[in-house]
């Protein structure tokens, strides 16, 4: 059973595999690439891309856009709640080995909220647009990453909001359907 403790503290694999991609971190050239990509992930890439695709001529741009600020801001109402109520402290604040190597957006782990956009997104974006899914899926992973990388989440914190995204982009995608070209 997981309890809040446990949540709290990590599991039992967390901490090791937190350590490993932390160091990475510690590599000028990495550290640079993952604070770049933490940092779009904050919104500005995605904020981006919505207007872009609103931008478009016709209708599907500005469809695709609204689904994903609809589906971004039913993310953040998750994982909001989610980290209000399991309090998982970051992995840095825990552990001596793992180095913070940029400031979070706020106190709690669990889950990782640049992932849930990241992939809620990308899944969105992608099915109005499959062009933009590869490169699309080349910079959630690099998100995923970089939350490790950085020190603020768990592994475990990343799946979580991998799936959270996931479930939120195809719920969103089955109750408003991409429109056929």
């Amino acid at each position: 059973m997981i309890t809040r403790t446990r949540l709290r503290q990590g599991w039992a694999f967390d901490p090791r595999w937190c350590h490993i991609a932390n160091r990475w971190g510690a590599h000028r050239s990495l550290h640079r690439l993952f604070t770049l990509v933490s940092r779009l992930g904050d919104g500005w890439l995605w904020l981006a891309l919505a207007a872009g695709l609103a931008a478009l001529p016709g209708s599907r741009g500005i469809w695709a856009a609204l689904q994903m600020l609809v589906t971004g801001a039913v993310g953040s109402l998750v994982y909001r709640v989610l980290k209000q109520m399991t309090r998982r402290s970051r992995p840095y604040r825990i552990h001596a080995t793992v180095v913070a190597r940029v400031t979070p957006l706020d106190e709690y782990s669990f889950p990782s909220g640049h992932t849930l956009h990241a992939v809620c997104f990308s899944i969105v974006a992608g099915a109005w647009f499959p062009m933009l899914a590869l490169p699309l899926i080349v910079f959630t992973v690099l998100v995923a990453l970089s939350r490790l990388v950085l020190g603020l989440h768990y592994p475990t914190d990343v799946l979580a909001g991998a799936l959270l995204g996931t479930v939120i982009a195809l719920l969103s995608l089955y109750l408003v359907p991409v429109i056929p070209r």
